[in-house]
């Protein structure tokens, strides 16, 4: 890594083998990722996800395959984004809901929240079945500033956002809700949210993961406008 502090020239990183690609069909995929054993204080963890790396668990990763470009870091400038006529409906449908954010943690109840969310939704997921260490060791556990923000309804868990901290914005790491209200589109108000405290913490960005067009369930991304995309190691806006 380059000319932005001595601990990241220091970084090693390290590439996979190929291996089935997770989200496109006939393709193998490759990854860079950060060495497992080093020490990411909040600085190094903001250069990095301004390069295009994600975290899953303790494994800090961007994509490197060699034939395929789909997937592309995007994130959203939160100072100028403005909520389309579905997100604005949505934010409004939930505004009785309390948020408050957390320190990362296992506990009984936030456990049997993603328990029953896992088992409903994915299956067929790397995430089931699920244990309490599989929790700790996908959401708590990691080099970064993590935090959870928990969504209530008259004090019952309906949803919980997990974010990192960075040093110019949030970063979207997993979210998880109550399954049996398939139509409470969760998921769009916790990312309504998620730019809603940044942008009461003076922060400039939330970063969203990859977008990647030709997968529906990533897709989903270009929805919030203005979006930035890491495209040829230069954020643009999508017009």
């Amino acid at each position: 890594m380059s000319n932005t502090n001595k601990q990241e020239q220091q970084l090693k990183l390290f590439q996979t083998h190929g291996h089935p690609c997770s989200y496109l069909d006939d393709q193998e995929a490759q990854t860079l990722f950060v060495d497992p054993e080093a020490h990411l204080d909040q600085s190094t963890q903001t250069r990095l996800a301004e390069m295009g790396f994600r975290r899953s668990g303790d494994f800090v990763y961007r994509p490197s395959c060699a034939s395929c470009k789909a997937c592309i870091p995007a994130r959203i400038p939160v100072r100028s984004f403005e909520p389309n006529r579905t997100q604005r409906r949505i934010w409004k449908r939930h505004k009785q809901l309390t948020c408050e954010m957390t320190e990362a943690r296992l506990t009984e109840e936030i456990y049997e929240l993603y328990r029953r969310y896992i088992e409903a939704r994915h299956q067929d997921g790397d995430m089931y079945p699920t244990s309490p260490e599989q929790f700790e060791d996908f959401l708590v556990n990691s080099r970064a500033n993590t935090r959870f923000l928990e969504y209530r309804d008259d004090g019952r868990l309906v949803a919980v956002a997990v974010t990192d901290v960075l040093d110019n914005g949030y970063s979207a790491v997993y979210t998880f809700f109550d399954p049996e209200n398939s139509k409470a589109s969760f998921g769009v108000y916790t990312i309504l949210s998620q730019i809603h405290q940044a942008r009461r913490a003076g922060l400039d960005y939330l970063y969203l993961g990859y977008w990647i067009k030709a997968c529906q369930k990533m897709n989903y991304k270009v929805n919030y406008r203005p979006v930035e995309l890491l495209v040829n190691e230069r954020w643009t806006l999508l017009t």
